[in-house]
């Protein structure tokens, strides 16, 4: 059995221009690594987003790795030093979108199954749930991957997901939990009128502001255990009106919060909806809300599982990395409900950049670490 190349395989994944929702292939050539690793590889396609798990082994414990092989958008292709699906590399660094979120990561863990198989099998299972719908809305990949597994009744015992979770230097950092994730939107429907008769007019504007002030103001919580306080965030406010002697018609904020386990996203929902409904009763004026929740906070205890990463990445690279759950959210939030998770990566600081890149010597790092690791876990919970 031939070991992958990390550098190669992540070149050919970069190669697959895979900008959410496409494809272009990238789901095939991950397949077809896997398949000729020994794994029975199961796609899963949800509307237009690819998805697969793949495993290899019937018995436990299973150990399953996840990612994403879609990639955000570019941005002007100009301003890249070369073309971002070329996966060119330049003094023995790749540059191209996806290089560390996520291919790169993707490529690393295969190379290191690779790496392991080619000594032996595992007292266990290997596993991939790999989706196409990370970058976008996340609501037809690993959300819906993971209800069809637990229907079924697939256990997966521990996750590792590539996401890029270090910081500054290779190894220092990985995510132990992420906070959750609400976008909400808000719209005011007044009467439009003349400025000079307001009397006909029932301006939206101050209803508006006045409501987003309210929730603004509002602390949402200290903190919670490893989490920093939660934060809501105004991003925008549209009215569309181009007049300067016309009352408006209608307006529309939107924001986004970020929240630790002291909140769910229905207990925020259910206070947005509350302030809401005063506003409108108050004003007389419709008050609109939309939202869209993409996912809870999870956190993952320390524990033996947790100890065992830290335990190969240090014996790996002779650094500790710290349990953190900083940053934003992954598809962790949705892999929590059938295993204990957390993420371990490259390191994150030029993903969604221009020149989004990754060294080679990182790459076959990653992939040293990723081999220790499922080495480290197989001897600490298989059965003896």
């Amino acid at each position: 059995m031939s070991a992958v190349d990390p550098v190669s395989l992540t070149r050919d994944l970069i190669r697959k221009p895979s900008v959410t929702p496409a494809d272009e292939g990238a789901m095939d050539l991950v397949q077809g690594k896997l398949e000729k690793l020994g794994f029975a590889c199961r796609r899963m396609k949800f509307e237009d987003i690819e998805n697969l798990y793949a495993r290899r082994g019937t018995e436990g414990p299973n150990l399953c790795f996840a990612g994403h092989t879609d990639v955000v958008p570019t941005g002007p292709t100009g301003a890249w030093s070369s073309d971002p699906f070329a996966a060119e590399v330049v003094e023995g660094v790749v540059i191209g979108r996806g290089a560390v979120d996520m291919k790169g990561g993707i490529a690393c863990w295969i190379a290191a199954v690779s790496q392991t198989l080619a000594e032996g099998d595992v007292p266990g299972s290997l596993s991939f749930l790999i989706t196409g719908d990370e970058e976008g809305r996340a609501t037809h990949g690993t959300k819906l991957v993971v209800e069809q597994l637990l229907a079924e009744g697939e256990r997966i015992d521990a996750c590792v997901v590539g996401e890029p979770s270090s910081l500054q230097v290779l190894g220092d950092t990985i995510k132990i939990g992420r906070r959750g994730s609400l976008n909400v939107w808000i719209t005011v429907t007044g009467k439009q009128g003349h400025v000079a008769y307001p009397e006909r007019g029932a301006n939206p504007i101050p209803v508006l502001l006045d409501l987003m002030k309210r929730l603004n103001d509002r602390r949402l919580d200290e903190g919670y255990e490893a989490f920093q306080p939660s934060n809501l965030e105004l991003t925008t406010f549209d009215v569309g009106n181009t007049a300067t002697n016309v009352i408006p018609g209608q307006a529309t904020g939107r924001f986004n919060i970020r929240f630790n386990p002291a909140h769910t996203g229905q207990s925020l929902m259910d206070w947005i909806s509350e302030e809401a409904r005063a506003a409108e009763a108050a004003s007389g004026q419709k008050v609109e809300v939309e939202f869209l929740h993409s996912g809870d906070a999870f956190l993952t205890q320390e524990g033996p599982f947790t100890t065992a990463i830290q335990d190969a990445v240090e014996a790996e690279l002779g650094i500790r990395p710290e349990a953190s759950t900083t940053g934003g959210t992954s598809d962790a939030r949705f892999i929590r409900a059938i295993c204990p998770v957390l993420e371990l990566g490259l390191v994150g600081q030029t993903m969604h950049q221009i020149d989004e890149r990754v060294s080679e010597a990182d790459l076959h790092s990653v992939t040293r670490v990723y081999r220790r690791v499922i080495q480290t876990f197989f001897d600490r919970f298989a059965p003896a």
